[in-house]
């Protein structure tokens, strides 16, 4: 079964918790910026915090752009072939969610591999805002939390058993993943 990161925004505190351990486990430094996830933090109002980070597209761009053909698909995750890797950086600026990135000191582009199906960034959120899931279930909270997002709700109602029930948006993600 392919697995997927997800991203719940409505439970990130913004601690960048995800960022540091991922460039400890990838490069051993504290060095946030050397970090496959980066978490955006708008302000003033209201104040949102995103982790970003790569989605594993099914038909990625920044494969098709690459020259050298070192983007490829393995095992559900787009992986980067350094050998074939040429560091045009070409597949950084094709990224249309902003997952790659570039760092002065790295000599190839900054990429989230999912730590091989082991993600650092999940063991550690101290809030749950990034879980791995199964891909069938990641499509459906997306869906619902999109929905709810874009009216601005808070909460739905619905009927179970003849009896009037309300989830709140944050447990929304929790019940569908």
């Amino acid at each position: 079964m392919s697995r997927k990161l997800a991203v719940i925004p409505s439970e990130c505190s913004g601690c960048k918790m995800c960022e540091l351990v991922c460039a400890i486990k990838h490069f051993g430094v504290n060095n946030p910026k050397k970090s496959a996830i980066r978490v955006l933090i708008t302000y003033p109002h209201p104040i949102i915090r995103m982790p970003i980070v790569c989605s594993q597209c099914k038909k990625p761009p920044c494969e098709a752009v690459c020259p050298v053909d070192a983007l490829s698909r393995k095992d559900g995750v787009v992986a980067l072939d350094q050998d074939l890797c040429i560091s045009c950086f070409h597949c950084v600026e094709s990224c249309p969610f902003g997952a790659m990135y570039a760092h002065d000191d790295c000599e190839y582009p900054i990429k989230c591999d999912l730590c091989g199906g082991d993600p650092e960034c999940v063991k550690h959120c101290p809030k749950g805002a990034l879980r791995l899931v199964a891909e069938y279930a990641l499509g459906e909270s997306k869906r619902l939390n999109n929905v709810l997002s874009y009216t601005q709700m808070k909460e739905i109602e619905f009927n179970e058993k003849g009896e009037t029930k309300t989830l709140q948006y944050a447990e929304i993600g929790k019940e569908q993943i």
